[in-house]
């Protein structure tokens, strides 16, 4: 039986688990019909609330290594069209794309009775779904909006009580990465019986200065604020957020849609490995364009049926468990680097690394017409900062080497008053 793509997502159906997250490729109709003629699963349309100005300039980068757009930073706000012209376009879509995805984001007046009326305008357009934006992190804050909710728990159960009071079709929560976890935000919108979670939204970030005018970046009239921040820099610290929430008690219990620098399918199985029944892209669309969509598909696809997974579900959340306590970790479990000299290019970095700012750990032998590099294996930690920086693949590899067969932690370690130094 082939794989298939098809998300089931609190009864929300799409022919596949990639969906645009609220931004700029979402804000009208010419855009999501493009998206959707390219093959996109679904969108979560641009925020739409009170009728807001925006600014110009709104976006900065941060460049890497010769890569463009590490990082994507903005100070643009929820939509600026009027909205009855958004409410209009939503309809219309969902009239010639039934099959996919249509969540609508809002960003209401913090009174309920501005939530309810919301509501009821989204849903008369057929929308399938609602996500409540409580991670904007500038502009709307100074209007106790966005993260200015998202941050506070309290505050946040308050306003999806309002919400669930109304609402008839599925409410996803999106959470703000701007705090020190998104458990405490996460638990009290599940208990106030939101359906489900959406995370991260984006990080406050300064991205760089001029240094000709000493104004950062983006310059609006000389001047500049704490923008979001998203792209493939902030995967790692949305993984981690992810996996907050996929291993809570309260919060694993809702369905989550996973954002947060996702570019590749690979990115995508990741989200899903750690508990995303489905997956938001905004960056690398702004990029690369929507015809990413096929390769995103393709790529997930030909994994899956490498796996042997007929459908998405079969490897959600498998990756959860994986991730532990430091203390839990395995002590006896050792790595030790080999060096293939047939793949090395003689390039010295590892060496460099080792012995600068690691353990001393690689023997130089001088020679010609090149050096030679081999590890001292009595004095290797298995870090893996050799492997990390060579520039061959498979030149270094981490070869398992046990210190002792059984499994033990830190936990034991302390209890059976082994020496630090020998165990």
């Amino acid at each position: 039986m082939a794989a298939s793509l098809h998300t089931d997502f609190l009864g929300i159906q799409s022919p596949n688990p990639f969906w645009l997250a609220s931004a700029p490729p979402t804000d009208k109709k010419i855009n999501v019909l493009r998206a959707f003629e390219a093959g996109w699963g679904g969108v979560v349309w641009k925020t739409l609330g009170s009728q807001v100005k925006n600014v110009s300039s709104r976006y900065s980068a941060v460049d890497f290594n010769g890569t463009r757009v590490m990082g994507l930073n903005n100070i643009e706000l929820i939509s600026d069209r009027p909205l009855e012209i958004n409410l209009r376009e939503i309809r219309e879509c969902i009239k010639l794309f039934p099959d996919r995805a249509m969540i609508v984001s809002l960003m209401a007046d913090n009174n309920r009775e501005s939530w309810h009326e919301l509501i009821n305008q989204v849903e008369d357009t057929g929308a399938h779904g609602i996500e409540l934006n409580f991670g904007c992190p500038h502009g709307m804050t100074e209007r106790g909006m966005g993260a200015a909710v998202g941050q506070d728990p309290e505050i946040a159960r308050m306003v999806v009580e309002w919400v669930m009071e109304k609402a008839t079709i599925p409410v996803i929560t999106k959470l703000t990465p701007n705090v020190h976890s998104p458990v405490p935000t996460g638990k009290a919108c599940v208990e106030a019986g939101t359906n489900a979670l959406s995370l991260i939204n984006t990080i406050q970030s300064v991205t760089g200065i001029d240094l000709d005018s000493f104004v950062p970046n983006p310059n609006v009239g000389g001047k500049s604020v704490f923008g979001g921040y998203c792209g493939p820099a902030v995967k790692p610290i949305a993984l981690k957020m992810l996996t907050n929430i996929s291993q809570n008690n309260t919060t694993k219990k809702v369905p989550i849609s996973g954002i947060g620098g996702i570019s590749t399918w690979k990115d995508a199985v990741e989200f899903m490995l750690l508990g995303s029944t489905s997956v938001q892209v905004c960056t690398a669309v702004m990029k690369h364009g929507f015809r990413i969509i096929e390769d995103l598909c393709d790529g997930m696809l030909n994994w899956m049926e490498e796996k042997g997974f007929e459908k998405t579900t079969d490897f959600i959340g498998k990756s959860v468990d994986n991730i532990t306590h430091w203390e839990d970790l395995d002590i006896n479990f050792h790595h030790i680097a080999k060096i293939n000299p047939d793949k090395c290019i003689h390039c010295g970095l590892c060496y460099i690394v080792c012995e600068d700012t690691s353990h001393q750990s690689i023997q130089l032998t001088y020679g010609k017409p090149y050096n030679t590099y081999t590890v001292k294996e009595e004095e290797c930690v298995g870090c893996n900062l050799c492997k990390l920086v060579c520039p061959v693949n498979d030149c270094i590899t981490m070869e398992e080497n046990r210190v002792a067969p059984e499994y033990l932690n830190w936990k034991d370690f302390q209890r059976l008053g082994l020496p630090l130094n020998d165990h």
